[in-house]
């Protein structure tokens, strides 16, 4: 004899825990924004990338912080030179959150973006490609960012 299973009310999609994350992330990025303005910034020396001072070559991260202080200011093109996957990545963040929450505020004609494994890749090819072409210009040329 089978025995049938009521379905579970409760099943979390993964775009409901990827929601409820990004609005955690979204929530520690504003706290350790202004604690970093209010305190932290006359305090915190600046370390050397390790990268940069011992291996002379950029991580693939090198440019970030620049990147998202460039967009912050609304230099777009900058925020691209500086580092193209924080452009990519806020865009995805932002568009994911925002219309996630409009969905889930019945706003009628939103669907919440789902998500996909490209974004991933797409984010990983961008790392990629601004690691080697970066170093490739300090190396062979010496154009430094």
């Amino acid at each position: 004899m089978r025995v049938l299973q009521e379905p579970q009310k409760n099943l979390k999609t993964l775009e409901d825990e990827l929601f409820r994350i990004g609005l955690a992330a979204l929530a520690v990025a504003v706290v350790l924004a202004v604690l970093y303005q209010c305190v932290l910034k006359n305090f915190l020396p600046l370390v050397p990338c390790f990268f940069s001072a011992f291996l002379g070559i950029y991580c693939p991260g090198c440019g970030g912080t620049r990147a998202l202080s460039a967009l912050l200011h609304g230099h777009f093109l900058k925020s691209l030179w500086y580092h193209p996957f924080i452009p990519y990545f806020v865009f995805i963040y932002i568009g994911f959150l925002l219309t996630q929450g409009l969905q889930r505020l019945g706003v009628k004609g939103i669907r919440g973006w789902k998500f996909h494994y490209w974004y991933l890749w797409a984010g990983l090819a961008i790392l990629t490609i601004n690691f080697l072409v970066k170093n490739f210009l300090r190396l062979k040329f010496g154009i430094l960012m």
